[in-house]
């Protein structure tokens, strides 16, 4: 099944969609954000048909998450290294790990991040960039932004 576009959709979660939003990337992005850059790694630990994970990685360098890396000549072979962009998701996929844990697991987490400075547990908490003060989500407002038009989503707000 062939699931809908998003390109048309003037929203960033549905542009990111576009790139990431596919079974198994966020897998293969996790794998990479764990040290594997081998496509038969990628392949053997994640238990994904050869023509999908070509399929992902050729995504994933199209839009610049993964740059591809010649390793050997005969036959030619390829490393998938993330670049800054794609790096940049581990904030998403710890997000996700985290709300996994608390919600979708039954036993307790299977990885935990620990700060290497202190040693202590990590998560990631949504903090305010400019006052350094941490926020939930009733401590904030969405208004439209400088790239909205009328595609744009548009915030419902209810008085309660």
């Amino acid at each position: 099944m062939r699931r809908a576009s998003f390109t048309d959709m003037n929203c960033s979660v549905a542009q990111t969609l576009e790139i990431v939003g596919e079974w198994w990337t966020l897998l293969i992005v996790r794998d990479a954000l764990f040290g594997v850059t081998r496509f038969d790694e990628f392949s053997s630990r994640l238990g994904i048909a050869r023509n999908v994970l070509t399929q992902r990685l050729d995504t994933l360098v199209e839009h610049g998450v993964m740059a591809r890396e010649p390793y050997q000549d005969k036959p030619v072979r390829y490393d998938y290294r993330l670049t800054e962009k794609g790096r940049d998701l581990w904030t998403v996929l710890a997000a996700l790990r985290q709300w996994g844990d608390r919600w979708a697991i039954d036993s307790e987490p299977p990885i935990v991040t620990e700060h290497r400075d202190c040693g202590h547990t990590m998560t990631v908490e949504p903090v305010c960039s400019a006052c350094d003060e941490h926020v939930t989500r009733s401590d904030l407002r969405l208004l439209p932004g400088p790239g909205a038009d009328d595609h744009s989503p548009r915030p419902v707000v209810r008085i309660q």
